[in-house]
């Protein structure tokens, strides 16, 4: 292991002292603020330091095996116990190394998820409403909250567009990587010849801002207009203007929110996705000037990007970003996308993994 790799776990493992100490004095808890932070601190340095306290007990065990040679009697015993604990440390330094990779400051953070019908008409539309269910279903599984911010619903059913609050620990974390454009195979119901169309949708998912550290709302750079809504939602809602539109008038973004019959809650909703998505163009901006950098196999993210196919006469999906295709339509469409977010997260991890081993060279 790299001198530098393990000065830095030797400086985590102090630090972890330092947190238990903290965490066990009387005064620990007088400032909650600061408590929680600890906690945290915790939580994220356990495991690490746990790691590294494992690799050392391995590296004293190949010194034990070692002294052992001179032995005729031991020696066969101590090449063994040599090459299982040096196996051991191979495997938790690639671990270590993964643990320690740099973490997106929005993973833990609950999403703003838009899907929009594109080519294809109503099947694009019906499609998009079948994106939702999946990825409402994958909510489900994961026991996050859905709160549908605003619906355009289609004649012939699915959505013109949709969007989503998801409210979870990690939401950010696991479906970041679903931004860009959704392709599907299939015979339309609608469809009499019982050919194959090609439709597809697009999906952005942003991390929720922080109101207050992330995104600064000018009052004087906003335009609120407050208008009825449309669509299902009763008497009240089709009688008053509880729905509410806002502008950001720098930018030119304009949001909507009618699903709720309160305006002031329309309100808050529209201002916290207006605010997403105001650091969604921030964040791809700086990533912009970043561009000297090595760009990420999972892709930029960009709403034009062909990221997943779903054939439906095949049975499969594949993402055609890491070339994975799994035939089992019906599950993943079911909500069942476990094994898409992991492939995709390791893909990302491995690739983090190389740009740091390009750094050290």
């Amino acid at each position: 292991m790299k001198e530098s790799l393990a000065a830095k776990l030797d400086s985590l493992a102090r630090r972890l002292e330092e947190v238990n100490a903290t965490l066990a004095s009387e005064t620990a808890t007088r400032d909650l603020d600061a408590y929680r932070k600890l906690t945290r601190e915790h939580a994220e340095l356990a495991p690490v330091v746990a790691e590294w306290h494992s690799y050392k007990a391995a590296e004293r065990d190949v010194a034990a095996a070692t002294e052992m040679l001179a032995d005729p009697e031991m020696r066969e015993l101590a090449e063994s116990e040599i090459a299982d604990a040096k196996a051991r440390m191979a495997r938790l330094e690639a671990e270590l190394q993964k643990m320690l990779l740099p973490k997106d400051p929005n993973d833990e953070r609950n999403i703003f998820l838009e899907i929009r019908a594109g080519t294809g008409g109503d099947e694009s539309a019906i499609f998009a409403g079948d994106l939702f269910r999946m990825y409402t279903r994958y909510a489900e599984r994961n026991r996050w909250q859905v709160e549908v911010i605003s619906e355009s619903p289609s004649d012939l059913g699915g959505y013109k567009e949709v969007i989503a609050r998801i409210i979870g620990h990690g939401a950010y974390s696991k479906l970041k990587f679903e931004s860009g454009g959704h392709r599907v195979q299939r015979v339309p119901e609608t469809e009499a010849q019982g050919r194959i169309h090609t439709s597809a949708c697009t999906v952005a998912v942003l991390p929720e801002a922080d109101e207050v550290a992330d995104v600064v709302l000018n009052p004087a750079e906003l335009r609120i207009d407050t208008f009825r809504a449309s669509g299902a939602g009763g008497q009240h809602v089709n009688k008053t203007d509880s729905a509410v539109r806002v502008t950001h008038l720098p930018t030119g973004i304009v949001v909507e929110c009618q699903d709720d019959r309160s305006q002031h809650k329309n309100k808050a909703r529209a201002l916290a996705l207006l605010a997403a998505r105001i650091k969604d163009v921030q964040t791809r901006a700086q990533a912009a000037k970043e561009a000297a950098q090595r760009k990420s196999l999972i892709g930029s993210g960009d709403r034009s990007d062909r990221i997943r196919t779903y054939n439906f006469p095949q049975g499969r999906v594949t993402d055609h970003r890491i070339n994975l295709t799994l035939y089992k339509i019906g599950q993943i469409m079911d909500g069942d996308l476990d094994e898409l977010v992991s492939a995709l997260a390791a893909e990302h991890q491995a690739e983090q993994l190389e740009a740091l081993a390009e750094e050290a060279a």
